[in-house]
This record gives C-alpha cells, sequence and structure tokens, in this order.
C-alpha cells in the first residue's frame, strides 16, 4: 500500500472518531501542532526512522513529546510507530487538516498584496471569496509581494482572482498587442 493511501486511510479513521466525540478543531490544532514538531525537530524524526532504537524506546519517545496531546491522536501515532509507519506523520496530518477543513466547509487561501493585510481585510476576502467557491471561510495566508503595485491576487486551490495593478497592466498590454 502507498504511503499517500495509508495517510489517507488514517485520517479518515482519525476524521471519524473526531466527528463522534465532536473534537473536529481539538484534533485539527493538535496534528498541526504534531506535524510542526516532526517537521522542524529533525532530531525526533532521525530517531523515528533509526534502527538503533526499540519500538518500545519510539513509542516513549512519542508519548512523552505529545504527552499533552488527545488520547486518540496519541493512539494513532502509537499505532503508526507500532507498524512502522513512522514515515508518514506528516503526511496523515496533511491529509487530516484537508479533510478538517473540507468538513468544516474551510479552504486554504494564499493572498498577495503590497502589504500585510488587516484583519478586518482578511474577514472582507474571506467572506466575498468563500461564498463565490461555495465555502464558509478561507484560511487567508498573506503574502507581501511589492510587484503588485497595488490590490491583491489570490490562489485558492488552482483557481486565482487577480486584482491587483500588475496584473491589470499585463491584460492591457497583451491587448494592445494584438489589437
Amino acid at each position: 500500500m502507498s504511503n499517500s493511501l495509508a495517510a489517507k486511510r488514517y485520517a479518515l479513521a482519525l476524521l471519524q472518531i473526531a466527528k463522534e466525540q465532536q473534537l473536529l478543531e481539538v484534533f485539527k490544532e493538535e496534528l498541526r501542532v504534531v506535524k510542526e514538531v516532526i517537521q522542524y525537530t529533525p532530531e525526533l524524526s532521525a530517531a523515528l526512522k533509526s534502527s538503533r532504537l526499540t519500538l518500545e524506546q519510539k513509542k516513549q519517545l512519542i508519548t512523552t513529546a505529545f504527552a499533552q496531546v488527545n488520547v486518540y491522536v496519541l493512539n494513532t501515532l502509537l499505532i503508526l510507530i507500532e507498524r512502522h509507519r513512522e514515515g508518514i506523520i506528516t503526511e496523515l496530518a496533511n491529509e487530516f487538516l484537508d479533510l478538517a477543513n473540507e468538513e468544516m466547509g474551510i479552504a486554504d487561501a494564499e493572498v498577495y498584496s503590497t502589504r500585510p493585510l488587516s484583519d478586518a481585510e482578511r474577514e472582507a476576502l474571506s467572506a466575498v471569496y468563500a461564498a463565490k467557491i461555495g465555502k464558509k471561510s478561507l484560511n487567508i495566508e498573506n503574502i507581501v509581494d511589492s510587484n503588485l503595485l497595488g490590490g491583491v491576487k489570490l490562489r485558492i486551490g488552482n483557481r486565482i482572482y487577480d486584482g491587483s495593478l500588475r496584473g491589470k497592466l499585463d491584460r492591457l498590454e497583451r491587448k494592445l498587442l494584438l489589437s
């Protein structure tokens, strides 16, 4: 079984538990933390992949590192260790976050602007563009890009909404060159 298929199956099982226990938001936050810890702590990642550590030592390492997480999340991590699938922990977290966002009606969006957006601007963009794509809200990642000259450019999945001055000038230039 491929790693992505296995990660998706574990994520689906965890999503079902989260919905049954009404802990979707809690699991989502905890798995985001687990993912970041695994990604940004190369020592932990190397230890989990090491053949020098026994299964029990790896389980103890996970139990110690993630003592604060929900018992269901911790047990899932321990099952992954037990089945020698420690390499898919971040993939599992990514799959779960995607599934949870889908369940909650949330989409991830990258917003390019010439300056950091205020909270009110984020909320306004979220309300307008979430409605356009049939979601409840957007998780906005603001990327400052001075090349835009003005306005904003949004990327939601594979859709791009370009309301930047640079984009308008580029479209105008193409139009003039074609006529």
